[in-house]
């Protein structure tokens, strides 16, 4: 059975609040136990499952702090969503390979995240505008 909107909206904000309080436990619970992490571009290509995403976030929230997500368009599907957000915050660490000395930062996202039907995101592709975080971050 189909997922309905408000239920995708619901499942998303509870993993951004998640990220936002840099909580890695709180953000895996969002997860199926077998997810599929796609951050695009990231040496570690595609992950599976809980232990596979784990490293990628907890290395996020020591890269960066004071995150917030705004949700600018969301389309949906049968038990999908992408999902185009703004991401504000600071770079205390090195953010995808890049000298953050705790500068303020702000990119665009996409999210392309599919869901159980109990409502667990089973698969998360992501991709991020990495130009505007190497201009914000010249080394």
């Amino acid at each position: 059975m189909a997922l309905t909107r408000a239920q995708m909206d619901s499942k998303m904000d509870e993993h951004f609040g998640f990220e936002a309080r840099d909580d890695v436990e709180g953000v895996l619970a969002t997860l199926s136990p077998d997810v599929e992490h796609d951050v695009v571009g990231a040496p570690t290509g595609p992950t599976r499952g809980h232990a596979g995403a784990r490293p990628f976030y907890e290395a996020l929230f020591n890269d960066l702090s004071d995150s917030r997500v705004e949700a600018t368009r969301r389309l949906y599907g049968d038990n999908f969503m992408v999902d185009e957000s703004m991401w504000r915050g600071r770079a205390p660490g090195r953010p995808f390979g890049l000298e953050g000395r705790d500068r303020p930062l702000e990119f665009r996202l996409l999210h392309v995240v599919e869901f159980t039907d109990g409502g667990d995101i089973r698969r998360e592709n992501v991709w991020l505008d990495l130009a505007a975080i190497i201009r914000q971050l010249p080394q």
